[in-house]
């Protein structure tokens, strides 16, 4: 059996790095060209993902938590906000969400070490952004969530605004994050009982919720300028290394893909689809043959592993190629399947040392 031609490297944006300038530093050191595009590696309160973003909820007038006593995890409140008795929903406007600050100081950190000559020429910032759904359906009680949403997305609006002002186009890459979707669409609890979708009519199927998402994921997308690289990362949520529900297989992913291909209206640069580690199995695959990628689109398969190394990703590409191959995909860059800045620090530069030994192994593109 063969694996499809590997063509560099994704980080999906979490690396346990202690700041901005280490993790550019160790990413360019240890995988040099291989990877079109760094991150910052999501340091500081941004660590665990949208857990920050319960303070900023808080912060914003007209709304209150919901409970007497906070709701801890890993140092952030998850207790959920309401809208205040009288307030109009549509009076409600967010502050600064966080993302446009750290973004232009890990840019600074960037160009520094481009400078410097310790990162190369052509190799683009990497912004991670959830889209609105995420937040507001873990800081928003169910029956606000509607009547917030505009809210969120014209303060996470105004995040890709500033990012996009600050930083120039051609050293930008703008990644969208769709995970919390999954939940809606596989119908899986994320602790307070199954999701509702009011996004879509009252007993929707999967299509109808994976429409809705899509829908409003594009809507997000299309705010990104035209010569900023733009992706996305579908994931099905990394809670203690762990997925918070094990896809069968890659039909939903697909169906989600194809349907940003049709709904964004600018050019998506890249798509990075996760692979667990025990699916090495044709079946996961198939339905990636329906795969209807742009040509200008990379794909990156998350088929890298600490624990198996270059052997499990070699099994999990040989899998994944015959249904590529029907897709008309000859080429797939490498990843793991979500960011590892919530694993341990000592494992970092290993799994960044594993990316460069399978693209090496296996034959990357030069």
């Amino acid at each position: 059996m063969s694996v499809p031609h590997l063509n560099g490297v994704h980080l999906v944006g979490s690396i346990n790095l202690p700041d901005a300038q280490t993790t550019f530093r160790t990413v360019a050191e240890r995988l040099g060209a291989h990877a079109a595009r760094l991150p910052d590696g999501e340091v500081g309160e941004r660590f665990h993902w949208i857990l920050f973003q319960g303070a900023k909820f808080e912060q914003t007038s007209g709304l209150h938590r919901v409970g007497a006593e906070p709701f801890l995890v890993a140092g952030f409140d998850l207790r959920p906000v309401d809208i205040d008795e009288g307030v109009d929903p549509d009076d409600i406007e967010f502050g600064p969400l966080g993302y446009a600050d750290a973004a232009i100081a890990s840019y600074s950190a960037f160009t520094a070490l481009r400078e410097s000559g310790e990162i190369g020429p052509g190799i683009r910032f990497q912004v991670s952004l959830p889209t609105p759904l995420a937040p507001l359906t873990t800081f928003a009680v169910p029956s606000a969530q509607p009547a917030l949403y505009p809210a969120y997305e014209a303060a996470l609006a105004r995040e890709i605004e500033q990012i996009t002002a600050a930083i120039p186009a051609e050293d930008l890459a703008i990644q969208l994050d769709l995970a919390t979707e999954f939940a809606f669409i596989e119908q899986v609890s994320l602790g307070g009982g199954p999701l509702t979708p009011w996004f879509a009519e009252a007993g929707a199927d999967a299509d109808s919720i994976i429409a809705g998402c899509v829908v409003a994921a594009s809507r997000v997308a299309n705010l990104v300028p035209a010569g900023v690289q733009l992706g996305f990362h579908l994931c099905y949520g990394d809670v203690a290394e762990k997925h918070f529900v094990e896809p069968s297989d890659t039909a939903n992913l697909v169906a989600v893909a194809n349907g940003l291909t049709t709904g964004v209206t600018r050019r998506i640069d890249w798509l990075h689809l996760p692979v667990p580690i025990e699916r090495d199995d044709s079946d996961y695959f198939v339905p990636l043959a329906a795969l209807n990628l742009r040509v200008e689109t990379d794909l990156f398969l998350g088929v890298v592993h600490h624990e198996d190394g270059v052997a499990g990703a070699r099994r999990r590409l040989e899998a994944a190629e015959p249904a590529l191959t029907t897709a008309g995909i000859r080429h797939v860059g490498i990843a793991t399947e979500c960011g590892f800045g919530r694993g341990p620090e000592e494992r970092t530069v290993p799994l960044l040392d594993l990316h460069a030994e399978i693209l090496s192994t296996l034959g990357a593109k030069n």
